[in-house]
């Protein structure tokens, strides 16, 4: 306790997290206080996920969606209102634009996929041209570093040793395959109330410790407004859901979950820039891997959807929904706990 009231005198308590916590704050606010007011747009316009469509879904009435368009305001607005005073001379980089420009218009495309239902593959080939868009911004096309593009990938607990994948033949598939990979996921796990809007919360939060410890202060902005509009949405999507966060939530978060990574994660110490993001994403990822090795090993397009997800899984256990969402919030906040004490120990 003394040494807790020691920093408070000498000003250094919650030394680089304090700004971060700020926009956190006003990212939740937004976010908590527009969710009843998108609901009751989405009610209105009919963007109603009707559980009767097919056995995949677990909830009992029909809820409507485009929770996504209050999380990405409230990241939007906490982000105009807390950049301009932490980073006067820069408030909004190239890079961050074009998450923003490009998130908007993903969160627009997710509203209308709540609607008219696009086929996976129209899906995927959107969430890939949001990979590639990203990357243009900041880029040497404009005289500048490529921000948003994985173009070394450090080789882990070796010392220093990575590839380098400049030649944009390399770095343009891979850095697009990756956001669409963590895009979807966080897409595919929010079958459940509560869950995805849950993992993206526990993931950005990481993210933003990580980015505060490296010295990465505007990325660790991000990704806490990022965690806030999450929590602050995850108050109306918990167990029982009043509404869903829909295509374009998940589109949202995922996408700036994805860029975040690449701009903070994949900077970092190059012995952990891949094994921390792997952890970081991991129950999405798992639970992609998981669900299409099912589906490979029964002879199903990996496409199908079905109810072989790991919430699914435990539900069939005979786990509430709640206990399914807490167990999986648990195995995330661990795996996000080894990613910090990885960094922490190579960073």
């Amino acid at each position: 306790m003394s040494g807790v009231l020691a920093l408070v005198s000498q000003g250094r308590f919650l030394e680089g997290f304090r700004a971060p916590l700020l926009t956190g704050i006003l990212a939740l606010a937004v976010s908590w206080i527009l969710t009843p007011v998108v609901r009751n747009l989405a009610i209105q316009k009919g963007a109603i996920d009707d559980p009767k469509i097919d056995d995949r879904r677990v909830h009992k009435e029909p809820t409507p969606r485009w929770g996504g368009l209050a999380i990405y305001a409230g990241i939007l607005f906490a982000l105009l209102v807390v950049l301009p005073f932490a980073n006067p001379q820069a408030p909004f980089p190239l890079y961050l634009i074009g998450m923003l420009l490009v998130a908007g218009a993903l969160v627009v495309i997710g509203a209308l996929d709540d609607l008219y239902q696009y086929k996976a593959k129209v899906q995927a080939i959107l969430l890939l041209a949001a990979g590639v868009a990203i990357q243009f911004f900041a880029g040497p096309i404009l005289g500048r570093d490529w921000r948003v593009q994985i173009n070394t990938v450090g080789i882990p607990f070796t010392n220093g040793r990575y590839f380098d994948l400049h030649p944009w033949y390399f770095a343009f598939p891979l850095t697009a395959i990756y956001i669409f990979v963590v895009t979807k996921t966080m897409d595919t796990i929010d079958g459940v109330d509560g869950l995805a809007a849950g993992i993206a919360s526990i993931a950005a939060t990481t993210l933003t410790i990580i980015a505060t410890y490296g010295h990465q202060p505007r990325v660790a902005l991000i990704a806490a407004a990022t965690a806030g509009a999450a929590i602050g949405f995850l108050k109306h999507n918990y167990n029982p859901a009043k509404i869903f966060m829909g295509t374009g939530g998940a589109y949202v978060l995922g996408f700036m979950l994805a860029c975040l990574s690449i701009v903070g994660a994949f900077k970092t110490a190059a012995a952990v820039a891949v094994v921390v993001p792997v952890l970081v994403f991991g129950i999405p990822i798992f639970d992609a891997f998981f669900v299409i090795t099912r589906r490979l090993l029964s002879g199903d397009p990996i496409t199908k959807a079905d109810k072989r997800h790991l919430h699914h899984t435990l539900l069939k256990r005979g786990l509430t929904q709640r206990q399914t969402v807490l167990v999986l919030y648990a195995a995330a906040a661990v795996l996000c706990a080894v990613a910090l004490l990885v960094f922490r120990s190579h960073g």
